[in-house]
């Protein structure tokens, strides 16, 4: 089956057209500065030719849609659309009823539009993208892939808050985590890596990018996470504030006067990393500045640092053990500083990073710790796509 798995960003549409039969990647690419004055497209083809090209202005991901569509169509792979049978998306948040992965309907939309103020940054333009292919595509079958679909199986006593009980009964109030996608593949990926069954693992998944959480999978399910019941929580995000006292936001509100509209947005997008720092959200902007004295900088990092750090204790804790942590996502695949800083002071755990192999540059999964290490420690190049393509088959077979 060839699936599209669109990624959509507030000015960005990354795509990857993949037959799941042989899990081949027949097409993928990006349109880059929806909304501006000049749009970039690049894609590259099932042979990896790189096409690049200024198109017109795309003024809004209606537009970008439509471009891709008739893009794919003229790759010559099939009748439909450019061989598109179905379309996976990387859907964020629908609340309880929707820990998984569904057919798109209007039921669902619905809840994911119930949901928006918990996830602000993501459902809005999900909801949209659905709505645009729904009808430019109308017979082509879409699937929502949640990422809260992984987390299904952590046990009551880890996602269940101390909160009235109406708050959990009738607003579903309760630990969700996501990063589903990713941290599933994670699962699978690692026992491959070790060459040992998933059994019995006990692993501690740290997707972190400009979006961080990190996941205990034990037997190859999650059994508790950073995220919370928002995308908002957990670690110290880009520009999100991640696990913050909610007495803290009410003072705040009370004191400055502020609407749930103007905090929602203060917590989005001038918090966590960017609002520790002052300096930016990126972790190689606060790399250079903490390299160059800037203390704020360095201060940024070292919440960071330390935040993961306890988290990855705390869950061997709650496993009764650790076998391997596995760093993916934009800054575990690519710092090797904050790898190394996560992993100083963890050697009661069985962890010993080989520090040749973790700042040496390289492409690929890979084990980065000594080959003498109780605990392995893996770089993954997580592969979130393969993820909800396979799930998208799932749901249609």
């Amino acid at each position: 089956m060839r699936v599209l798995i669109p990624n959509l960003g507030s000015t960005s549409l990354k795509y990857q057209l993949l037959e799941t039969q042989n899990e081949e990647v027949l097409a993928r690419g990006k349109i880059d500065r929806i909304g501006g004055s000049e749009s970039q497209l690049t894609a590259w083809d099932a042979s990896t030719r790189l096409e690049s090209r200024t198109v017109a202005q795309v003024p809004d991901h209606r537009a970008a849609i439509k471009i891709l569509t008739e893009h794919l169509a003229g790759l010559g792979t099939g009748s439909r659309a450019g061989g598109i049978e179905a379309i996976g998306f990387k859907a964020v948040h629908a609340g309880p009823r929707y820990c998984g992965s569904f057919l798109v309907d209007d039921a669902l939309v619905a809840a994911m539009q119930d949901f928006v103020p918990v996830a602000p940054v993501h459902n809005p333009i999900y909801i949209q993208a659905m709505q645009i292919f729904r009808e430019i595509l109308p017979r082509i079958p879409m699937v929502a892939v949640f990422e809260t679909g992984f987390h299904a199986t952590m046990p009551e006593r880890a996602y269940t808050y101390g909160v009235p009980p109406e708050w959990r009964e009738k607003h579903g109030v309760r630990r969700y985590g996501f990063h589903g996608s990713s941290h599933r593949y994670i699962a699978q990926r690692v026992p491959e890596l070790l060459h040992r069954s998933a059994e019995g693992l006990q692993l501690v998944s740290c997707h972190l990018g400009g979006s961080s959480s990190l996941t205990a999978i034990h037997n190859g399910k999650s059994v508790d996470t950073s995220f919370g019941f928002s995308p908002q929580s957990g670690l110290e995000q880009s520009s999100r504030s991640g696990d913050l006292d909610p007495f803290a936001v009410l003072r705040v509100m009370e004191k400055e006067n502020l609407t749930p509209t103007k905090v929602r947005e203060l917590l989005c997008k001038q918090s966590g990393l960017l609002g520790i720092s002052g300096l930016s959200n990126d972790v190689r902007d606060l790399e250079k500045g903490m390299k160059v004295g800037n203390a704020r900088a360095a201060l940024a990092l070292n919440v960071f640092v330390y935040e993961v750090k306890k988290c990855i204790g705390a869950y061997a804790a709650a496993m009764g053990g650790l076998d391997a942590v596995a760093f993916a996502g934009g800054i575990g695949e690519n710092s090797w500083l904050v790898r190394k800083q996560v992993c100083e002071g963890l050697e009661f755990l069985g962890i010993h990073l080989d520090i040749e192999a973790n700042s040496a540059v390289g492409h690929g999964d890979r084990i980065i710790s000594q080959a003498s290490s109780r605990t392995a420690v893996l770089i993954v190049y997580t592969n979130e796509e393969l993820m909800v393509a396979r799930e998208t088959v799932k749901v249609l077979t």
